[in-house]
């Protein structure tokens, strides 16, 4: 095996998983295989084993059901907490484009809480629903922003970011299987839908953004169902 190339094969086999990496290294070690055609079956295996992972319904669900739908709303409403931010603290008014309505600061503090929650329960979902093709997720939920970077009618573009941090911590917990339980699920629930319908009494809510309570029910579904097959072993 040439020394020069090795590094680069260890570097593919890092798209593998740990115990299959070490064994398919092992193998080209004591197979002596040449260098470019050691590569090739590494990046071949790869790709067959992210393109298996495909088949499940459950990528696809959070990659282009949650996470870019979501960061595509999400940005929206990270832009308008700003405005409104901007416009009730420093007296900035940004252009249309940038809606904020008449807001004070009572709904601005529930478009907050919204943003935390609408961020994190969307990270939730995508970290638990897809460990494995998670860069997929991750990259569609940055791509609307990236490609709205010009579009910012010069609010600092930190501005656009806001909903990251608590998607961020979302998925980490998703990624840990933290475990929701169904008074927490429907707790959370019921205060998002109340905090959405005052926003929406006023006027200060875009009708699209009701899409972005979904994965709130979808913990409350889960975490039903978490409960009744658990109430149903303790019965057997």
């Amino acid at each position: 095996m040439n020394t020069v190339a090795w590094p680069l094969i260890e570097l593919s086999a890092k798209l593998l998983d740990r115990n299959e990496r070490e064994a398919v290294l092992g193998d080209l070690l004591e197979t002596n295989e040449v260098a470019w055609r050691g590569f090739l079956d590494v990046i071949g295996l790869a790709f067959r084993r992210h393109a298996a992972l495909w088949k499940s319904p459950r990528p696809w669900l959070a990659a282009f059901a949650v996470a870019l739908p979501s960061s595509y709303l999400l940005r929206y409403v990270s832009v308008s907490v700003s405005c409104t931010w901007l416009r009730l603290v420093n007296h900035k008014v940004y252009g249309w484009q940038w809606p904020t309505g008449h807001e004070g600061f009572p709904l601005l503090f529930c478009h907050i809480l919204l943003l935390i929650a609408w961020s994190w329960t969307a990270g939730y979902i995508v970290g638990s629903l897809s460990r494995r093709t998670l860069w997929v997720s991750a990259s569609l939920s940055v791509l609307p922003v990236v490609l709205n970077l010009s579009h910012s009618d010069g609010l600092p573009r930190l501005c656009l970011f806001l909903f990251l941090l608590p998607a961020i911590v979302g998925v980490r917990h998703g990624l840990r299987n933290v475990r929701i339980s169904l008074p927490a699920a429907s707790l959370l629930a019921f205060t998002m839908t109340v905090l959405m319908i005052s926003a929406w009494s006023y006027g200060a809510l875009w009708a699209l953004n009701w899409a972005l309570i979904l994965p709130t029910f979808y913990l409350v579904v889960a975490a039903w169902r978490s409960q009744f097959r658990t109430a149903a072993l303790h019965a057997r």
